[in-house]
């Protein structure tokens, strides 16, 4: 087993505060690191969005055909129907 001592709080303005710098950078350092994560995930959900976007946008398009066919089939029903009628009455 070895005996580690702990080290000892520099005494000198100078080394302490070089001690706060050389934390500090790495704080600093950690900090960009999460900034630039975050940045990349934020580019990612607005690339997910646009994707949801692009897809919600083709379904509204195919909604809105579905519509136009169903008008026209229920336009052909009522001619069918009357057409029926006249046959039937004649």
């Amino acid at each position: 087993m070895t005996d580690h001592a702990p080290l000892p709080f520099p005494s000198q303005p100078d080394d302490r505060l070089r001690l706060a710098l050389r934390k500090l950078q790495g704080a600093l350092e950690e900090q960009a690191m999460a900034v630039a994560e975050f940045r990349g995930q934020v580019g990612r959900l607005a690339a997910a969005v646009e994707g949801l976007r692009g897809g919600l946008n083709t379904y509204r398009g195919r909604l809105a055909e579905c519509a136009l066919d169903l008008a026209e089939a229920r336009e052909q029903a009522l001619r069918l129907g009357r057409t029926s009628d006249i046959w039937l009455r004649g």
